[in-house]
């Protein structure tokens, strides 16, 4: 074999070895020079198409910027964190210590993200948050080195109960399952709501990820309040939403929720998402160029239409290409700068452009949706410009 050959299938066995996620030795990661981006997500389990879509997202927007970050080829490592909180910490080591990636992006589970917030904090790798609405993680536990791009479980709250009143909903019971998730989406509620003039005549919860809604159905109908207003996702909302009219309670209490309650579930309620009203930082019928030519995009490139957590993935790698652009690749020795970039960054977004608080978490327009013909339909934006309250982050 000729030196040019040998070279040649030398290097082919490097790149073939750092794709499949293998340990490599320090001086063939040194030639190299590439970028190691490290994704923990789930990959099995109830999350997983969740997982896939943030990935593709991610992968897309550096795609069109030439597949590079800074001008640095990227090696791709992956975790599968399985939702399983306790693993959370010991699955961010396997990408920090093990494969020593230069950023760690992760993850959907809010338990799971406490583990990676863990490892950031304590390793400084830069660690990008597309989904996990947490908010200790741009609160009390924020870092210089964690920059979020989903939303904070009280945003998309926050924005309804003006909206509630406003439509002249002034007497409320909220409904939720009782665990963080939904303990923080209260949290928005109750401090929109309130303070727009509304009273919650009633707090009413259920263990996660118990679907037995009916004696809690049946004491709404005799509290008979202007509205309901909730938190569920997933196929618990799907359930809920077919139980409320099941209970005859569709059409008389009109349903508002976080914009979890119908995202990517509208065809398992069926006609009982019919009316129902939430509020969310993205839909799938925004009617601007440039959302309309990333679902184009999208559809093109991975065979199937993208959802909110696809435009998040989208946006985490947009904003990994302004900071990496910013230090010309160096992410680990130009922290100060890479930081600054990220802090000043301006997304264009699918969802509309958005910033970046001072406690790293998206400044960004919430809409108002309904369910129409199948569809989450915008009927305007709720909150405009809508900042997390950032309590307890002493950045900047």
């Amino acid at each position: 074999m000729t030196s040019r050959r040998l070279i040649l299938s030398r290097s082919a066995a490097l790149v073939g070895a750092a794709s499949s996620g293998l340990w490599l030795p320090e001086l063939a990661r040194a030639q190299t020079g590439k970028l190691r981006v490290g994704f923990m997500l789930p990959y099995t389990g109830t999350y997983a198409q969740l997982g896939v879509a943030i990935e593709n997202g991610v992968r897309m927007a550096i795609n069109e910027q030439g597949g590079k970050l800074g001008g640095r080829e990227i090696e791709y490592f992956k975790v599968d964190d399985e939702s399983e909180p306790a693993k959370g910490i010991e699955n961010a080591n396997k990408l920090v210590q093990r494969d020593k990636v230069d950023v760690l992006i992760g993850t959907v589970h809010s338990g799971v993200q406490m583990g990676i917030q863990k490892v950031a904090r304590d390793s400084g790798v830069l660690s990008l948050i597309p989904n996990a609405g947490v908010h200790a993680a741009t609160r009390a536990l924020c870092a210089p080195n964690v920059f979020r791009t989903s939303f904070t479980n009280a945003q998309p709250t926050q924005a309804l109960g003006a909206a509630m009143v406003g439509r002249g909903h002034k007497k409320a019971v909220w409904i939720t399952w009782k665990y963080a998730a939904g303990d923080e989406a209260y949290e928005g509620f109750k401090e929109s709501y309130t303070k727009a003039g509304g009273t919650i005549v009633k707090e009413l919860g259920l263990p996660f990820p118990n679907v037995e809604f009916q004696a809690l159905l049946t004491e709404i109908a005799a509290l008979k309040p202007d509205a309901v207003a909730c938190f569920f996702a997933g196929g618990g909302a799907a359930k809920f939403m077919r139980d409320y009219a099941a209970a005859g309670l569709k059409g008389k209490i009109p349903l508002y929720g976080s914009g979890f309650l119908t995202e990517g579930v509208i065809e398992a309620a069926g006609p009982a998402a019919d009316g129902v009203i939430t509020t969310m930082h993205y839909s799938d019928s925004l009617d601007t160029p440039r959302n309309k030519q990333f679902r184009l995009d999208y559809a093109k490139t991975f065979k199937m239409q993208p959802d909110v957590y696809a435009v998040q993935g989208y946006d985490t790698g947009l904003l990994l290409v302004q900071g990496a652009n910013a230090v010309k690749g160096d992410l680990s020795g130009s922290k100060p700068a890479l930081y600054k970039a990220l802090e000043s960054a301006v997304i264009d977004s699918p969802r509309g452009k958005w910033t970046m608080s001072r406690a790293h978490n998206p400044v960004q327009d919430i809409y108002l949706r309904v369910v129409e013909k199948g569809e989450n339909k915008v009927l305007g934006v709720a909150a405009k410009a809508l900042a997390d309250s950032g309590a307890g982050c002493r950045l900047g």
